[in-house]
């Protein structure tokens, strides 16, 4: 029998720079220790079906491989299994087999579950290269499946660095690990609002980013005095918030540098509300844990994580000022998550 293959690879939490990465843009997101577990057991012989199950959901699933099996991933069922489907286009697996998946990430909490999973799967099926090739494998299988998504998600649960953050300019394509401050506390608290992107308004945004570009190019590169060529108000507000958004990246790495950590929650706070006001991608119970978490002592600054719609929010706090009964009435799952290697673990073989 072939031998077993195992994967395990990280989520992350996006410290600051949301919908920036397919905007040519700037953003600081770090890989965390929880994340998603595969098991393969590939099939003897020439078996062409891969039978998945997963820790999360009940039953399985028969999936068809190989060139000659027309699938379209956005129309297998049940929807859970959509992102295999299409990885199994993307990076076919010699054979078929056994796949089983489990994980410690929270499922549509904004952590990049989907990420983790197809970077755990590119690994176990073969794909080879740097991060930035892993990440442009990944994007290519949440396409397949009907959702535009940048390369930040995948590109750091492939790349990240342990207790540092990572600088990602998508324009250049570069990826630049800033240490995370001594002191500091990074804190995800769950909203305990779901989404999924495939049924959030995200595409939408895209599409208004695009229609802004097509004024005044990559909105990642353009400047404030860049805005008034945008005459629609709502893509103005689009334009407004990627602009912004980079430089307050740019301003929280030299924060971090500096050890300045008032400086980097106050950017954080300021990008939540550019979030919500000038993209319009939070949500009234978003919205309201943010603003009990700022008004809770030794926190610096929160904002929403992830594109939005819901999920969880991140908290720059100083060391022990949070805990999971340090927010009045809060019921909801809270993390203390750590900067870990974003390297999947080498696979079995």
């Amino acid at each position: 029998m072939a031998d077993l293959r195992r994967a395990t690879g990280p989520g992350r939490v996006n410290l600051i720079g949301d919908h920036t990465d397919y905007n040519d843009g700037l953003a600081l997101p770090m890989a965390i220790d929880l994340g998603v577990s595969v098991e393969w057991q590939p099939a003897d012989g020439d078996e062409q079906t891969l039978s998945v199950t997963s820790a999360a959901f009940e039953g399985r699933v028969e999936l068809p491989i190989g060139p000659s099996v027309p699938v379209d991933p956005a129309t297998v069922e049940p929807p859970w299994a959509r992102l295999i489907a299409a990885m199994v286009t993307v990076v076919p697996p010699e054979s078929g087999g056994t796949l089983r998946i489990d994980g410690t990430l929270p499922i549509g909490a904004g952590l990049s579950s989907s990420a983790a999973l197809l970077v755990t799967l590119a690994e176990v099926f073969g794909a080879t290269g740097s991060p930035w090739t892993i990440a442009s494998v990944c994007r290519e299988a949440e396409h397949r499946c009907g959702v535009p998504v940048g390369a930040m998600d995948p590109l750091v649960c492939a790349g990240g660095r342990r207790d540092h953050a990572l600088l990602i300019d998508f324009a250049a394509m570069t990826a630049t690990p800033v240490p995370l401050p001594d002191g500091a506390d990074i804190v995800v608290v769950d909203s305990g609002r779901r989404r999924s992107l495939r049924d959030a308004p995200y595409a939408e945004r895209v599409e208004e980013c695009h229609a802004a570009a097509a004024v005044v190019g990559p909105l990642g590169l353009a400047s404030p005095s860049d805005l008034a060529a945008v005459h629609d108000p709502r893509l103005r507000r689009r334009c407004r918030h990627v602009v912004t958004e980079c430089a307050r990246v740019r301003g929280t790495a030299d924060a971090f540098r500096s050890g300045d950590l008032a400086a980097a929650g106050a950017l954080m706070t300021e990008s939540h509300r550019s979030l919500a006001q000038d993209f319009e991608v939070s949500t009234p119970d978003v919205d309201g844990l943010v603003d009990r978490l700022v008004s809770t002592p030794g926190v610096l600054g929160a904002r929403l994580t992830g594109a939005g719609f819901g999920g969880c929010v991140v908290a720059l706090c100083h060391a022990g000022a949070l805990d999971p009964g340090g927010i009045v009435g809060l019921t909801r799952p809270i993390w203390h998550v750590v900067a870990t290697d974003g390297t999947v673990a080498r696979r079995s073989r």
